[in-house]
């Protein structure tokens, strides 16, 4: 028999702790479809208490999602816990996450509080918790550097009043995997009812072994991991959910167990969160990367071209790259478009909306001959980036000229509430000339943190995917555009981060 592993994705939590990654509503349910589309057991939806914005999100994704489990994160302070339990109240399955931090270090400098006094919260808040909620999940913060006499006797406390998921959280990364697993293992040794709980892990990469950690915990006895889409997270991230499901599923000659995960969906998953947050995948990154199933190297191709078992221990297509890329082009009809988008578990809601993608289908189709599935999730991730409700500015046309020797200048026309205005500037460069004329217009006095240029596909039509990071008033934003021309792309991307920053949608960072 081989044993189930919970995955538990905490991309709209943890994840979102990154600078820059906060979430609106909108883009959080549209990363908890798709995590339920992948199978995804948990969804850890946000914080409820942080902020009502996040109370907000988790509540929408709580009512939208059927057959995943929604968390919601809580301190064990009391507020805390009711606030996730209404927030989570109407899933299907709903789950309270509840931790206070257990190390020397954070119960003497960060809480001021004696060991005895933590293990009296933990209880309280996980019998609260039980009160109002079936599923209650506990968390040892900094588990990695606590004294294991002293996890045991807190777990032992807190399974007794009703926890029924013990998480172990190296939170600080520091931990070494033959340690990590070490100390899983004792701990579900030496406490007597270690046997009413599912045993979990939440492990960081500042060292950068949260995955190793992560599959030693499993080859251990622990039986949930706690993860994120491209190993996204504070610092130097989480443990990343596509490295351990496929570790897991292609080695189950060592590991006893399996997810229940639909790997197809990885990549579709992959490229949503890195258009939502701005954060872009690296290229040799395992699994999601553009090089994961690349070869280059002659014998590699050779091997390949001969038994592709030679140098690929996985199939692209198992993971959701696509083998037939090509697919549309101009003479395509709507019901071909709306098939393979359906085929891709890309989502446009309502007619409207199907109407207004197909038009900008179409669109890029008279700029680009060959339209790649990478294409089509860039568009539709696009039209949704862009549909902000409160849309105040609107790029109605752009002209950058540039030559050599002289300062490139830009001429930006925008439609502010309905009215046309217009503005032209120099700058370093085209893109950045196209910025101040834009600025000039919206006076926004934010600060540029990041701007990000990705291919979406091979050759020089490609789209174009730009990234941009404003901040203000310790509120950050990302916005997003796409084109065939970069600089069109670069100005839809400042309007969209404008627009936001003017919206209200986007909740303030919750590193700040």
């Amino acid at each position: 028999m081989t044993d189930h592993l919970i995955i538990f994705d905490t991309t709209m939590r943890d994840g979102e702790q990154s600078p820059g990654a906060s979430m609106t509503r909108e883009e959080k349910l549209r990363i908890a479809k798709q995590l339920e589309r992948m199978r995804v057991d948990v969804i850890e939806a946000g914080f409820p208490a942080a902020s009502n914005g996040d109370f907000e999100s988790v509540k929408a994704v709580a009512e939208a999602i059927q057959d995943s489990t929604v968390c919601g994160l809580a301190r064990t302070s009391e507020k805390d816990i009711r606030r996730a339990a209404e927030a989570v109240k109407p899933a299907n399955s709903a789950r309270i996450h509840t931790f206070i931090a257990t190390s020397p270090i954070h119960m003497e400098r960060k809480l001021r509080m004696s060991g005895d006094q933590v293990l009296e919260q933990a209880v309280k808040a996980v019998t609260l918790a039980r009160s109002l909620c079936e599923d209650v999940e506990f968390s040892p913060e900094d588990a990695g550097r606590s004294e294991p006499d002293y996890l045991c006797r807190i777990l032992e406390a807190v399974i007794k009043a009703g926890a029924r998921t013990i998480n172990i959280p190296d939170t600080v990364g520091y931990t070494m995997p033959d340690q990590f697993a070490e100390l899983v293992r004792n701990l579900m040794t030496r406490i007597p009812n270690a046997d009413k709980a599912v045993w979990s892990v939440h492990c960081h990469n500042d060292l950068g072994v949260a995955v190793a950690n992560s599959l030693a915990s499993i080859a251990s006895g622990v039986r949930q991991i706690e993860c994120t889409i491209n190993g996204l997270g504070e610092r130097a991230g989480n443990a990343s959910l596509e490295e351990i499901v496929m570790a897991v599923r292609t080695r189950q000659d060592f590991f006893q167990c399996d997810t229940r995960i639909d790997a197809t969906q990885i990549v579709p998953a992959s490229k949503l969160v890195s258009a939502i947050t701005g954060f872009p995948v690296q290229p040799n990154k395992a699994i999601v990367g553009a090089n994961a199933f690349a070869h280059e190297a002659g014998i590699h191709q050779d091997g390949v071209l001969k038994h592709r078992e030679t140098y690929e221990i996985m199939k692209a297509e198992d993971v959701g790259w696509s083998k037939n890329k090509l697919v549309l082009g101009k003479h395509s009809g709507r019901n071909a478009f709306k098939q393979r988008l359906i085929e891709l578990g890309l989502e446009v809601s309502g007619e409207e909306g199907m109407n207004a993608t197909f038009a900008r289908f179409k669109e890029l189709a008279d700029k680009k001959h060959e339209i790649f599935d990478e294409d089509l999730i860039m568009l539709v991730s696009s039209d949704e980036a862009i549909s902000v409700n409160d849309e105040r500015f609107k790029l109605l046309s752009l002209k950058a000229c540039f030559e050599t020797g002289e300062a490139p200048k830009a001429t930006v026309f925008l439609s502010e509430g309905g009215e046309e205005k217009s503005a032209d500037a120099s700058g370093g460069g085209q893109v950045d000339a196209t910025f101040k004329a834009i600025e000039s217009i919206v006076t926004s006095g934010a600060d540029l943190q990041l701007y990000s240029v990705n291919a979406v596909t091979s050759g020089t039509d490609s789209q174009g995917e730009v990234s941009v990071r404003l901040a203000k008033n310790g509120k950050i934003v990302n916005g997003h555009g796409a084109d065939t021309d970069i600089v069109v792309a670069s100005a839809k991307a400042y309007l969209n981060a404008v627009n936001k920053l003017q919206s209200g949608l986007e909740k303030v960072n919750p590193q700040v």
